[in-house]
């Protein structure tokens, strides 16, 4: 292991959802939402979370748990996007291979696209004002987005994942967060498509540091009810991620091919590693041993220095409070270890 340090180079962090908390789904109100994510935030900088999120509790849809409300929330409010659909529509949309974790679209595009009365700057700011570490505010990026309507205006999916860049763009330059992160889980089912979905993408992680935050990408094979969904490899990716604007990527590791590490030594120096390295879709608890070994491994085939994150490869948000909680500790318990860092 490296010699100590006087304070850890790797920075400790979440990818972004958190298990709702019970009470909250019995009897939600403003305070509630207030008061769990107050909660959800404590609990993280308890465990020794760096970067700490607010659990996404704000946009979780009890109608909607399979993607927990990462989808509806942003398109809902938008311009040009209508819930209805006719029963042609649904039959059609039911039958396209990508979409097969969903049941229904979450909305027709019926006209240019605009953020309607989405407020992703009030979510970011309430939240942010509860943190004492250094708080991450997420975002479902504009690829997927895309890939979940029906369109019947732009007639193609590079002008509609454009102009939902567009619109996101324009909120999150005011989102005043220490990182952004946008949230692109299909792509790595639908490689073929990086260059569309990386013009899309950039216009918000632009805007994301035209505001102040440093910018941030998470991509993982799908995490639906635990399943993977998504059919890939990081290799097909490398060219994707190189062409992204931003500081660092935020990658599912520990449930994949320890093998794949490989195609990671591609991804150019300016983009910092995030190391998935404990496996959300288990729940068994990693030892700090475990995540020790995990980036030691990672830095041997990436090059020291390289790893700038660690985190679960995805959001927490279907596991029950105390797994995640004890994954939350071994993060920075293995942190640590690795650094040689006194507890």
């Amino acid at each position: 292991m490296p010699a100590p340090t006087q304070a850890p180079r790797i920075q400790t962090t979440v990818v972004g959802s958190y298990p709702v908390p019970d009470w909250l789904v019995a009897a939600p109100s403003e305070q509630a939402l207030m008061d769990a994510t107050r909660v959800v935030i404590g609990t993280q900088e308890q465990a020794g979370i760096d970067v700490v999120c607010d659990g996404e509790l704000y946009r979780f849809d009890i109608n909607h748990p399979e993607t927990n409300g990462m989808i509806e929330y942003f398109v809902r409010p938008m311009d040009g996007i209508t819930q209805r659909f006719s029963f042609d529509d649904l039959i059609a949309y039911r039958s396209k291979s990508g979409m097969k974790f969903r049941t229904r679209p979450p909305g027709t595009v019926v006209g240019p696209i605009g953020h309607g009365s989405l407020d992703l700057p009030l979510a970011c700011a309430r939240a942010k004002a509860l943190a004492r570490h250094r708080f991450k505010f997420t975002v479902t990026g504009p690829h997927m987005l895309a890939k979940t309507l029906i369109d019947k205006h732009y007639g193609n999916l590079p002008d509609l994942g454009n102009a939902i860049g567009e619109a996101l763009a324009a909120q999150v330059r005011h989102c005043e967060a220490d990182v952004v992160q946008v949230d692109e889980a299909n792509l790595p089912g639908h490689a073929e498509e990086w260059p569309w979905a990386a013009e899309a993408i950039n216009r918000v992680l632009d805007a994301a540091k035209a505001g102040g935050a440093v910018p941030a990408v998470h991509l993982c094979f799908g995490n639906y009810g635990g399943q993977t969904i998504q059919k890939g490899t990081w290799g097909q990716l490398v060219d994707y991620l190189n062409a992204l604007h931003a500081d660092h990527v935020v990658l599912e590791c520990a449930h994949r091919p320890p093998q794949e590490l490989e195609a990671l030594r591609g991804l150019r120096p300016g983009i910092g590693v995030g190391l998935g390295v404990v496996d959300i879709k288990v729940t068994d608890v990693e030892s700090a041993e475990a995540v020790a070994r995990a980036i030691e491994r990672a830095e041997k085939v990436l090059g020291a220095g390289r790893v700038t994150y660690i985190h679960p490869d995805c959001g927490f948000w279907m596991l029950k409070r105390s797994i995640a909680d004890a994954k939350m500790r071994a993060l920075k318990a293995g942190r640590d270890l690795f650094e040689g860092v006194a507890a």
